[in-house]
């Protein structure tokens, strides 16, 4: 029997019992404004406020459940983060010890979460490559293995949210999904079209780690070699996966792929508008949407998977004032002044005057052509968007001030 036919609905139906009284089944939210903008009628699948903050706690329980006996000495995982708190998580319920090999540069809020969930995290290397083979040499001692995407249980244990979307929505027609490794989009896929074929599944990816496009254009499953970091990281999987590449060949009726900067708006978008926190892997069926790269169903419901919300509050911070940037909300301006008493306040004085709200303000005295009696000075700036920040400028212009914008 071919990998492609080895996951079957039963098999979901049984990896969601293995999950009863513990997976939460998370809302799903209407967004009108999401619906106006884009046309159809559009549902957000609040998977960021599962358990542990993402969907990777289905799959981890129903692996467990499917090992029986096999994991008594426990179980050992590799992963940037939300499947190392899935796995943690599960092992806790079902009183099993657990271990999870981390990157060295894995969010930190993300170890210190599967830590206090009972795992014992081991920092290795600087990929998941390196904390895989690592996880793999554990298990050869005795540990049995958990897989966060290529594994027929783990994959039907994602799918139980297939089941729920089904129960909630008797109208669906489409579903955006992010695809990472492909255990959420192919289990889902499954679910819904064994027993709804019309409904349309479409995978999302980050264009910076894109491997299931690359496959679709090459005709074969690629790899890629990523030259950037990716705000998306807990989808950043640089190979499909054995199991689930020939998955969503068979069961997705489409992928697509969004930049960083779409990413990042739709987390902003998120937050501003449905009062979610998701983090960028979780963001990116918004971003495609938002972005045009996937279009609402004509007719039914198209349902958007917010499949985490695990997001450290730095990056948080730096992904809004970014968007109040773009927005003309937050105005960083340098200008020059005449290095002597009095100079600053008048620059003060005619900022005051525009009703703009005055966030810092920093002499600049070094890394610029100045004069020996001048000194730079960069202004951070509130204003109500981009027409008042278009005053602000003028106003400076108009009082002798060289102002430039920086971003």
């Amino acid at each position: 029997m071919s990998a492609v036919a080895e996951i079957g609905l039963d098999d979901i139906r049984r990896a969601a019992e293995a999950g009863a009284g513990i997976i939460r089944r998370t809302p799903v939210l209407s967004s009108r404004s999401l619906s106006e903008r884009c046309g159809g009628t559009i549902a957000l699948k609040a998977e960021n406020l599962q358990r542990t903050g993402s969907f990777k706690l289905r799959g981890a329980l129903a692996k467990i459940a499917a090992l029986g006996d096999g994991c008594a000495n426990g179980v050992v995982a590799a992963s940037a983060g939300n499947h190392a708190q899935g796995v943690a998580y599960a092992a806790r319920a079902r009183g099993v010890a657990c271990e999870v090999f981390m990157p060295i540069g894995a969010p930190i809020a993300k170890a210190e979460a599967a830590a206090a969930l009972g795992a014992k995290v081991l920092l290795t290397g600087g990929s998941i490559e390196e904390c895989l083979a690592a996880a793999y040499a554990r298990a050869a001692e005795g540990f049995a293995f958990i897989h966060p995407f290529d594994d027929p249980d783990v994959v039907a244990g994602q799918g139980s949210l297939g089941l729920e979307l089904l129960d909630e929505l008797p109208e669906l027609a489409r579903i955006v999904v992010p695809v990472g490794g492909g255990g959420l989009s192919s289990g889902i896929a499954i679910a819904v079209k064994s027993q709804r074929p019309e409904v349309e599944v479409i995978g999302v990816e980050v264009e910076t780690c894109a491997p299931y496009v690359a496959s679709r254009a090459a005709g074969e499953a690629v790899g890629v070699e990523p030259t950037l970091a990716t705000i998306a990281d807990g989808i950043a999987v640089k190979r499909p996966g054995e199991l689930t590449y020939p998955l969503i060949e068979r069961w997705l009726d489409g992928m697509v792929a969004v930049g960083e900067d779409e990413v990042a708006e739709a987390m902003v978008w998120l937050m501003e508008r449905a009062k979610l926190v998701v983090e960028g892997a979780g963001a990116v069926g918004v971003a495609a949407l938002l972005g045009g790269q996937v279009a609402p169903a004509e007719a039914g419901t198209t349902a958007v998977i917010l499949s985490g919300g695990n997001v450290d509050a730095g990056l948080l911070a730096q992904v809004a004032r970014r968007h109040e940037s773009q927005a003309g909300r937050r105005l960083v301006v340098l200008t020059k002044v005449p290095d002597r008493p009095g100079a600053l306040g008048r620059l003060l004085t005619v900022v005051g005057e525009t009703g703009a709200n005055l966030v810092d303000v920093e002499h600049v005295r070094e890394g610029m052509d100045l004069h020996v009696r001048e000194t730079a000075v960069q202004l951070v700036l509130e204003t109500r968007g981009n027409d008042h920040a278009q005053d602000v400028l003028a106003t400076l212009g108009g009082a002798g001030y060289d102002a430039r914008v920086l971003r």
